[in-house]
């Protein structure tokens, strides 16, 4: 399914309209008791009560979750990504030779960001190509889900990493990839980036025609095949010779 642009500009409209008709005054402050109770230590405070508040002055579900976020932050779940290198057998055997020979040319070892974008809470795929990595020689970093895309350039900076991987399902591919793409610019980082997700074929050409190097779906499910073109980009950035 390809998501029409129209229906995300048809919800903001809708939102902008129903913030300029309501009582801001009263929702200030509703979300000022909000932030209020949600710091509170006494027994007595109930942060329902300022919730149904705010819901009765008009204020919307994002800036209920904003006020809370100012307070308890965000929480981001373990990933399951765990450390050392697993027993893959002869393929990955091959990849952590060709990430060795990186490493070695170079002082450290090709680095991957493991990264999701917006919304998507799905991670389980992400998941797996960050642990595939991990057992293929790179060194991964992985934040969990739900990030901006100036989180994961801010990311990709301070890390230093050769590659963003990028997993997205819920549609916003190309709302969040080129503005990824755009930060990274702007930010003059020489950063290659891939994606993988549910991305329809002329999405994919899109994405590709807008700077990513490798698009990846469903059908690709051989992860020693994408370990070996993420391997490959980075061979690419810093020429090392490999034997076959």
């Amino acid at each position: 399914m390809t998501v029409d642009p129209a229906v995300e500009r048809q919800l903001i409209d809708d939102v902008v309209r129903w913030r300029s008709s309501r009582d801001q005054g009263a929702v200030a402050a509703a979300l000022d008791d909000l932030a209020r109770v949600a710091r509170s230590d006494e027994t007595g405070d109930n942060i329902m009560v300022p919730t149904i508040a705010l819901a009765k002055a008009g204020g919307t579900t994002g800036e209920w979750a904003n006020a809370l976020r100012e307070v308890f932050g965000v929480y981001r779940a373990p990933t399951g990504v765990r450390a050392g290198v697993g027993e893959r057998g002869e393929l990955f055997a091959t990849l952590v030779a060709r990430s060795k020979a990186v490493s070695d040319h170079r002082g450290r070892p090709p680095k991957l960001l493991v990264a999701k974008p917006g919304l998507d809470g799905h991670s389980n795929g992400a998941e797996q190509i960050a642990v595939a990595a991990r057992d293929a020689g790179f060194e991964v970093v992985y934040q969990g889900i739900r990030l901006s895309p100036e989180e994961i350039v801010a990311a990709a900076r301070d890390e230093d990493v050769d590659v963003i991987g990028l997993s997205i399902l819920s549609g916003s591919h190309l709302a969040l990839v080129p503005r990824i793409l755009e930060c990274l610019r702007a930010s003059d980082l020489d950063v290659r980036v891939v994606v993988g997700g549910i991305v329809p074929p002329e999405d994919a050409a899109s994405l590709l025609d807008s700077g990513v190097v490798a698009v990846y779906t469903p059908k690709d499910f051989s992860l020693a095949a994408i370990m070996s073109d993420l391997l490959a980009i980075v061979e690419g950035l810093s020429p090392v010779a490999v034997d076959d």
